[in-house]
């Protein structure tokens, strides 16, 4: 599938404590990994603090790659785990309101239909996912953190989806 324009997605894999993050471009045929990066917030930092961190890396990204979308994995919760849940949720409230806030549009995606379109198996583990990124975008290495593979998967898959509707 080729693209007319460049036409560039953030994804984004949210957490409080690391936020996976990728700038793709789609402008050919071969979508281009711009960055790609991990946003760690301070440990002993307060909730408030963390948040407001996560919202101004975050700013600085968005104003400077300026993307169309930003692409950004649904809240998922398990019962066993509620925690990790809420606090994804914190994640995910200021990751949206920065993209909000710089005039961006946003989606979210569910991480299985994710994993299923780059691997063909809703259910892949985070190793599959780092390995499949590495091929797809011919690196020499696979991303780590997993959360950084997981936001190029995530920017790939809403980058093709946004183009289709364009």
């Amino acid at each position: 599938m080729s693209f007319p324009e460049a036409y560039r997605v953030l994804g984004v894999d949210p957490g409080l404590n690391v936020t996976g993050y990728a700038v793709v471009e789609f402008a050919g045929f071969e979508p281009a990994v711009l960055e790609a990066g991990a946003i760690r917030t301070r440990a002993g930092e307060t909730m408030a603090g963390r948040i407001e961190q996560l919202h101004a890396d975050l700013g600085e990204i968005l104003n400077e790659f300026r993307p169309h979308a930003v692409a950004i994995e649904q809240l998922y919760a398990h019962y066993k785990h509620p925690r990790t849940a809420i606090l994804m949720g914190h994640a995910r409230g200021v990751i949206m309101l920065a993209a909000q806030q710089a005039g961006v549009t946003v989606k979210s995606l569910a991480a299985t239909h994710v994993k299923k379109s780059l691997t063909g198996n809703g259910h892949a583990s985070k190793e599959q996912i780092q390995r499949a990124i590495q091929a797809v975008c011919r690196l020499t290495e696979a991303p780590r953190p997993p959360d950084v593979a997981d936001a190029i998967a995530i920017a790939l898959c809403a980058g093709r989806h946004f183009a289709l509707r364009r």
